[in-house]
């Protein structure tokens, strides 16, 4: 059975996030870790998007010993500090693949910490210049606009029977679409399940921080690009939410239009 789950469903900081003493934080019902997915494909084998420090906790959500392949979206922080934990001082892993792309490859060979990993054979870098087959699916990216300061972003199409989507970050909808309607983007691309950039709410969450240092397209502006569900749309699951996102505490403006916020465990079968 092919089948994604949902490792983490939180922006970068986790909730609650360090620092932050505010009720968003201090009245936490469960922590949310930052964001990853886990693919298992046909043979069982397990392919892990994203690292993040909480990588420990996470594969065993997953139930999990060993990875097989490990995917990166861009270079940004809670994406990529858990690479660290795959090497000698923690699981000495070892011949991993790593699926990054060219600018992400060269970030690699640059940071000493990083590329000393691939001296020593823990990872074994691959690019995403062609789709990535393995049992009983495939794993295509896209390039997405987004703060490019370290690498490019790439979202990840993962394909079997059904399509996923995962795309935790981009810049804006106007960008991203370049003119397309959502729904129509999202069928050229024959998805059927779509874990999309929720990371704020609304436009002015951050209040005394300006927001245009960290450009994501607020939920609000996504619903009303999709307006209710209809019954030939496939699922479409909030991700990446900051620490101030009330759909954290409260998911009723998403799921009272029939789409729904993601949550450590959630699982979606492929197959």
């Amino acid at each position: 059975m092919v089948e994604v789950v949902l490792l983490g469903s939180a922006q970068d900081g986790g909730v609650p996030q360090v620092g932050c003493r505010d009720s968003c934080c201090s009245n936490v019902e469960f922590a949310r870790y930052p964001v990853s997915i886990g693919l298992t494909d046909a043979n069982g084998d397990s392919h892990l998007f994203e690292a993040t420090r909480h990588l420990g906790q996470q594969l065993a959500l997953w139930d999990v010993e060993k990875i097989d392949s490990l995917f990166l979206t861009h270079a940004h922080f809670g994406h990529v500090d858990g690479l660290g934990l795959f090497g000698r001082e923690t699981m000495n892993a070892s011949g991993i693949p790593l699926y990054c792309s060219d600018r992400m490859h060269e970030l690699i060979e640059l940071t000493p910490n990083w590329n000393l990993m691939i001296e020593q054979g823990v990872f074994r870098p691959e690019l995403i210049t062609t789709p990535i087959q393995f049992p009983g699916v495939k794993v295509e990216a896209i390039k997405i606009p987004h703060r490019a300061e370290l690498s490019d972003m790439h979202a990840f199409l993962i394909r079997a029977k059904k399509t996923l989507l995962f795309l935790p970050d981009h810049d804006s909808w106007e960008e991203t679409l370049n003119g397309m309607d959502l729904r129509d983007w999202l069928k050229g691309l024959d998805v059927d399940i779509a874990l999309l950039d929720g990371t704020f709410f609304s436009s002015d969450e951050l209040g005394h921080r300006d927001q245009s240092e960290v450009p994501h397209p607020p939920v609000e502006q996504t619903l009303e690009l999709l307006g209710q569900k209809r019954e030939e749309d496939g699922e479409v699951v909030f991700i990446h939410l900051n620490h101030t996102n009330p759909l954290c505490r409260d998911d009723t403006p998403v799921t009272e239009l029939g789409w729904k916020v993601g949550k450590e465990g959630m699982s979606f079968s492929l197959s």
